[in-house]
């Protein structure tokens, strides 16, 4: 466990910090949709790195370019705090989603790598959920006890320097000599399991983005909403990592399972913790999926990441323009149908791992 703490602590800060700015985020001051691309430039900068980190980190090693990844996210919450002014802190979101993406991809590598891949996946994906949940709420508390806005950017950017340092305990291991696939042989061997993530990472990202405007409620609901989503992905992965479950038909189940968790959260807020719960099973299923390849993880899982914040991307975009122009409803009903997609392609890859199975 020494050995992996500056993982299992990096993921944590790093999301931590990601989150720690959407609470402050009107402190800004210059409109909702300033404030939104200071909110998204973080996962522009993420998405348009993983890929090339996964090759950095089959070509380099994964320990140097998770070093880089922590010491950039260091550096953009210095930025964020020192240089306040919008257009330099939406320059420091990218900044912060690069490292991010850095980190992530081959973080995520190293940890898909051994032969107990999927317990350590669950411990990692279980830090990263903690993470995005503390940061909300560490910066909310912190700004109404000290009125302190930047408390929780301070706080987790100097958390970020102690991965930084415990890197030194990382050491590679021989799933280096694995064999390198091509991004094009990725690609047509496991498109839809590619797939799968982009469907349904990205269904957590459509519900929570049209639920508030579905409701009318208040701020502070969904706030409860996402913080019980994030909770019950954080239970899921570290159950899921543990029972070992064959990653196709789980994921099969687990589409089906999903245009149930969807429609219920048309009916009640507690259906976005069945929307979490199965998020994490389809994490760690998906994740068990790509380790168990044979190959090495750097690409794979620059790939996996791409994919899913290019679902976090289209989905909530898709189920916007479909609220507008028909309905709230309309856009539940299509988001759920999706998960429908993966539930019919899935069994396409498993004769690519008949071990697995």
């Amino acid at each position: 466990m020494p050995r992996r703490l500056p993982l299992h602590l990096g993921i944590f800060a790093v999301m931590a910090l990601s989150n720690a700015i959407v609470p402050i985020l009107p402190s800004y001051g210059t409109g909702p949709l300033f404030q939104s691309a200071i909110y998204a430039a973080y996962f522009l900068g993420a998405f348009v790195t993983v890929i090339p980190a996964g090759v950095l980190s089959d070509r380099v090693g994964r320990v140097p370019v998770i070093r880089a990844g922590l010491l950039l996210t260091f550096i953009s919450g210095v930025l964020i705090l020192a240089f306040p002014a919008p257009l330099t802190v939406l320059g420091a979101r990218v900044l912060e989603g690069v490292g991010a993406g850095l980190f992530v991809a081959s973080a995520m590598a190293l940890v898909n790598s051994p032969p107990d891949h999927e317990s350590l996946s669950g411990i990692f994906m279980g830090a990263l959920n903690i993470g995005l949940v503390v940061g909300l709420l560490a910066t909310g508390s912190i700004d109404q006890a000290m009125g302190m806005g930047t408390g929780g950017i301070l706080l987790f950017t100097i958390l970020t320097a102690v991965p930084l340092v415990l890197t030194v305990l990382l050491r590679e291991d021989a799933t280096l000599q694995r064999p390198e696939a091509a991004f094009p042989q990725l690609i047509r061997e496991y498109v839809w399991l590619y797939l799968s993530a982009v469907v349904l990472v990205g269904m957590t990202g459509a519900v929570t983005a049209i639920y508030p405007g579905f409701t009318g409620g208040e701020p502070a609901a969904l706030a409860t909403a996402l913080a019980l989503m994030h909770l019950a992905t954080i239970g899921a992965v570290v159950l899921a990592s543990r029972l070992h479950l064959p990653p196709v038909p789980t994921l099969r189940a687990a589409s089906i399972a999903m245009v149930a968790g969807v429609l219920l959260v048309m009916a009640s807020p507690l259906g976005f913790l069945a929307v979490g719960a199965i998020a994490g099973v389809v994490m760690i299923a998906q994740m068990a999926f790509l380790g168990a390849t044979g190959l090495r993880q750097g690409r794979v899982m620059g790939l996996y990441n791409a994919a899913s914040y290019l679902g976090m991307t289209m989905l909530p975009a898709l189920a916007g323009v479909t609220a507008e122009h028909l309905s709230f409803t309309a856009a539940f009903l299509a988001v759920a149908a999706l998960n429908l997609l993966v539930a019919g392609t899935i069994g396409r890859c498993e004769c690519r791992l008949p071990q697995a199975q």
